[in-house]
């Protein structure tokens, strides 16, 4: 009886401990990297049926943790493949936040609700498909202030 008692208490301590950190999505070392030479290609050029990303923009400046929030878009009956999304933090050389973010990817686009990240600006990227194989693309800043 005591120790039945005894493992409740300690699944009970596991399921009500403190709240869980946020999600490191730029570290501090990723954030010295140099930026990326030359221009940004972002290849979107004449009528697209592809999907559309949408960086939901929390405000101008932003402080950490922040909500990230993208949303996605397909046309003409294509679904979003949720495994063909990759995100890039674009610097010399890009960081693939792909896997930091691979949680909270749904058909519908991105919902994560701590992101944490060093005070800057940070260029990022955010490639997906449809199930018709048709590609889909967008670059955002995050320009996140100091606490």
């Amino acid at each position: 009886m005591k120790r039945a008692i005894l493992l409740g208490l300690v699944a009970a301590g596991v399921l009500f401990s403190a709240p869980s950190r946020a999600t490191q999505l730029i570290t501090e070392e990723e954030a010295q990297l140099p930026p990326p030479k030359g221009a940004i290609a972002a290849d979107r050029r004449g009528i697209m049926r592809g999907p559309k990303v949408e960086f939901i923009s929390p405000g101008a400046s932003i402080n950490s943790p922040m909500r990230l929030v993208l949303k996605f878009e397909s046309f003409g009956g294509a679904k979003i493949d949720p495994d063909s999304v990759k995100v890039l933090f674009l610097r010399s050389p890009n960081v693939d936040l792909t896997p930091r973010v691979k949680p909270f990817i749904q058909a519908d686009g991105i919902n994560m609700q701590d992101a944490e990240l060093p005070p800057g600006e940070y260029t990022v990227r955010v490639d997906l498909k449809d199930s018709e194989g048709r590609p889909g693309t967008t670059i955002f800043t995050l320009k996140v202030t100091p606490k």
